[in-house]
């Protein structure tokens, strides 16, 4: 009997353009969204409507809160989901041993996280992704039904844990006694949110480099405290895209017409009114505030983005079997092929353009700018990624990445069909 194969990068030739077209197109999601985090202070980024915006500025911010926040973080985890389940069938097919070489991938991406999320920007998603994704190697043999059945109730859990403090904040009001002890209790969260705040706007705004280090490190470590809400939306995520590839939805769109006809017909529009109700509902956000209404509109948020962001991948789908559009959408591939490479990059410069130990334009570029901005920057890393790949086999990131899983420096200049992947 032969000695079973070692798993090795993906050749580019049997790479699935689609999930590369995805990636591209969630990569600009990522960027519209983040971008109001780097523009001004993290923690009101994503919130809805900023209140104190007028005419194209307020327009701007309306649209990105109604069709870009939530839908894109969701859709990159969706595609982590896929990435991870493809690894798995590979491994598989060639009999060649997985687990090992998977930790190491994970933990690889943790380090790469954690130089991000302390020293570049503190919204990264990076190290949530890789804490979960040695969580989802415990789920790689679950299949069919029960794998869809757990995404769902990992992505329902922290909206249901929401609603319960909803009404528990509107129990406690409903009478001056409750009211004062609920006061009370919350006003500790308050006060934390409020220092944090002012910290982002001073050490960012204003700050050194070393301050604004400081500041980060602080702000990852709130965003420990929330991974017990953010983690569950996430790791559903994981689950749903592996159930995509595993059942064959992905290789093969062809024969699943009927599924990806539902999540573009019923799905997104759906989802868009579950967006619009809750915007219309609290179209901002407090942070602080727990009732009926606030976590009501913030699950109706949620539950919808969810939607949406599976109605974008199935219209992206649907696309790319078009002859008309999918020379047209295969224009996102590069990018989504060096996604790791452009993720830290739009950090990096979006950091240095906002921050004080930067260019300082911090409140200073209207929302609808940075909108314009976000899209030609992401033009541009498109082009340049393009560029990039017709001389190297992969990014540079996605090369580091490669060569911590795998323990060996990888090639970088290679032929044109050579080895490349991100998350597959």
């Amino acid at each position: 009997m032969p000695p079973p194969l070692t798993l090795s990068p993906i050749a580019a030739g049997e790479r699935i353009p689609l999930l590369d077209v995805l990636r591209g197109f969630a990569l600009l999601g990522i960027l519209l969204m983040n971008i109001e985090g780097m523009a001004g202070p993290l923690l009101l980024a994503g919130t809805g409507l900023d209140p104190s915006l007028e005419g194209a500025d307020r327009w701007a911010d309306a649209a990105i809160a109604i069709l870009v926040q939530g839908k894109f973080f969701t859709l990159f985890s969706l595609l982590f989901g896929m990435g991870f389940a493809v690894m798995s069938q590979r491994a598989q097919t060639r009999q060649s041993g997985f687990a090992g070489i998977y930790w190491r991938r994970s933990l690889a991406l943790l380090a790469i996280g954690l130089v991000h999320a302390l020293l570049v920007w503190s919204g990264d998603i990076l190290v949530t992704y890789a804490l979960l994704s040695l969580l989802l190697l415990a789920f790689r043999d679950v299949g069919g039904r029960w794998l869809v059945g757990l995404a769902i109730l990992s992505f329902l859990a922290p909206l249901g844990l929401m609603m319960l403090f909803g009404l528990m904040g509107t129990l406690m009001q409903s009478s001056p006694e409750t009211a004062a002890v609920w006061k009370e209790a919350m006003g500790g969260q308050e006060q934390m949110l409020a220092s944090l705040l002012d910290g982002q706007r001073q050490a960012f705004d204003h700050g050194s480099y070393l301050e604004a280090t400081v500041q980060r490190a602080k702000d990852f470590g709130f965003a420990l405290m929330n991974l017990m809400m953010v983690g569950p939306l996430v790791f559903g995520m994981f689950l749903l895209g592996a159930w995509f590839v595993k059942s064959g939805a992905i290789s093969a769109p062809e024969e699943h017409q009927r599924l990806f006809k539902r999540l573009r017909w019923w799905a997104f529009p759906a989802g868009l009114m579950l967006v619009l109700a809750g915007f219309a509902l609290r179209p901002t956000l407090d942070p602080v505030e727990f009732s009926v209404a606030a976590s009501s509109a913030f699950c109706m948020g949620m539950l919808g983005s969810g939607l949406m962001c599976l109605g974008y991948a199935a219209w992206l789908v649907r696309g790319m079997q078009s002859p008309a559009w999918a020379g047209k959408l295969s224009w996102l591939a590069p990018a989504g092929r060096m996604a790791l490479t452009n993720y830290l990059l739009q950090s990096l410069v979006g950091t240095l353009v906002f921050y004080g130990y930067g260019l300082g334009w911090s409140g200073q570029m209207p929302r609808a700018w940075q909108v314009a901005c976000a899209v030609a920057f992401f033009c541009l890393q498109v082009l340049a990624s393009r560029w990039w790949l017709a001389r190297f086999g992969f990014g540079p990131m996605e090369w580091l990445w490669r060569s911590l899983t795998y323990l060996a420096p990888q090639r970088m200049r290679t032929s044109p069909d050579a080895a490349n992947t991100l998350g597959t």
